[in-house]
């Protein structure tokens, strides 16, 4: 009997002819189900001839849904009795594998040794760490999109089925019972209930005082002292110093042009709110009283810089910009070969030598520390403590940290199939390795390095700054505008 050949033969057609969406009844799992029949059946000291048929019978014991989803198992066994004759087995032991694939079929029912033990090789996950893991792909393969009910058939599932050899009631048994209770916890978890405004209501109060803010900056310490900012509102700015036009008239006007570009390159919602927000910035400016707060140059650039980086941070939280700068440079972007982030700069840059040559080299000095104390507060603003930090996680222990990962931290994971070892005085020796990615809150990361060095102390651990996605225009909260 070719056991080897015959299971490559199968491994292949699943590999190759499964759709993408069999995201557990696939090559990997026939591949599980081999490792814990050969497993169990070297526990429970079966002969070498019944290893040879128990671990076909697990090559095949799937092979059915390469043709149907309905009575799979009898499919797996038609294609046993066309295929494995050609690799040397008997119809009587083509027989006894199709029994143990029959076995299979749920609820289980073997009849005989060699069936308990595919029959538990099958279910070995329900009793392993990870079962979470696992279940997760099944949960996805059938399209259940409520989580609550796939619980509930979880908990049926658990406590309806047992094993049937003494090496996975020892081995998997009470594995098995911790994670119905797992289940069982999670079914009757009940969210907290978050009060949160509607979204439209939201967005409007982010809007309106990030508007506020803004005013005040400009009337309070920028225009009285002819200081400048970065941006539109520093090209507003300049425009209005240098030709003596109230800066409420001109900072509207400025930015029509690229509220235009942002209803190309954005939305159309996008553009008619920030042509709102700027509008109500330029009432404000009119109707709100200037007041000469302070004369210390080093007090108004830090501190109008901090309310402008206030109000533009919330206008974008809102949903909206007070400054049209990022619609310019992602609409530059796409022309030439420069990064939104230096194009940008060269923008910048640009403004604050005319206002050097304009008004003096100190003004010019003092409005980069402005335009820095900007940028710096919007930032925070937008990001606040919820500033995201990716962390990518290589481990010998890997099942283990996915299902705390998930289940602990609560937060969603990515895995990628990669290689380990390859060390130079063994080059030749790897094995494969789930690498984990996952994203958390800069407050998290110690929680998160913590658990999975208390699990694997040897675990390899990465983590770089989330900053912005390819494609985004603005920083925005988690839901779409």
């Amino acid at each position: 009997m070719q056991v080897e050949q015959a299971g490559e033969f199968i491994l292949n057609k699943i590999a190759n002819e499964l759709p993408e969406t069999f995201y557990y009844h696939n090559a990997d799992h026939t591949r599980d189900v081999y490792a814990a029949a050969k497993m169990i059946g070297e526990a429970e000291n079966i002969s070498e001839n019944e290893m040879q048929l128990l671990l076909t019978a697990a090559y095949y014991h799937d092979a059915g849904w390469l043709i149907s989803k309905i009575e799979h198992e009898q499919e797996s066994c038609k294609i046993a009795r066309e295929h494995l004759p050609t690799f040397g087995f008997s119809q009587p032991d083509i027989e006894k594998i199709c029994g143990m694939i029959m076995a299979t079929r749920i609820p289980q029912s073997p009849k005989n040794h060699l069936e308990q033990i595919l029959a538990d090789a099958d279910l070995d996950y329900l009793g392993r760490d990870d079962f979470f893991t696992i279940g997760d792909r099944f949960y996805h393969e059938l399209g259940h999109t409520d989580r609550d009910e796939w619980n509930k058939i979880q908990v049926k599932f658990l406590s309806d089925h047992k094993y049937f050899t003494q090496t996975a009631l020892n081995l998997r048994g009470p594995k098995r019972r911790q994670n119905l209770e797992m289940v069982k916890a999670l079914l009757h978890a009940k969210p907290m209930k978050k009060f949160s405004l509607p979204h439209a209501i939201e967005d409007t109060i982010y809007v309106l005082v990030g508007m506020l803010f803004c005013s005040f900056a400009l009337k309070s310490f920028l225009v009285p002292n002819n200081f400048f900012d970065g941006g539109v509102t520093g090209i507003s700015l300049l425009i209005s110093e240098t030709y003596k036009i109230p800066i409420a008239y001109v900072i509207v006007v400025a930015n029509i042009p690229f509220i235009l570009m942002g209803a190309k390159q954005v939305n159309r919602t996008f553009a008619i709110k920030t042509l709102a927000a700027v509008i109500g910035l330029g009432l404000g400016l009119l109707y709100m009283p200037e007041q000469h707060v302070t004369s210390d140059n080093l007090l108004i650039c830090i501190f109008g810089g901090v309310f402008m980086g206030i109000g533009v941070g919330l206008s974008i939280r809102g949903g909206c910009a007070l400054d049209g700068i990022e619609v310019l440079a992602l609409y530059t972007g796409k022309r030439i070969s420069f990064t939104i982030s230096e194009i940008i700069l060269g923008i910048n840059i640009i403004i604050f030598l005319i206002a050097g040559i304009q008004l003096g080299l100190p003004t010019a000095l003092y409005s980069i520390l402005t335009y820095y104390a900007a940028s710096r507060t919007s930032h925070f603003v937008i990001e606040g403590l919820e500033e995201y930090t990716g962390v990518t996680i290589i481990s010998g222990k890997s099942d283990i940290i996915k299902e705390r990962l998930v289940m602990e931290l609560g937060r969603g994971i990515t895995v990628y199939k990669g290689e380990r070892g390859f060390l130079k005085q063994s080059f030749d020796v790897s094995h494969p390795v789930d690498i984990i990615f996952t994203v958390v809150t800069r407050m998290e990361v110690r929680k998160l390095k913590n658990l999975v060095h208390d699990t694997d102390h040897k675990a390899f651990i990465f983590t770089s700054t989330i900053k912005e996605a390819a494609g985004g225009v603005l920083k925005r909260r988690a839901r779409d505008h």
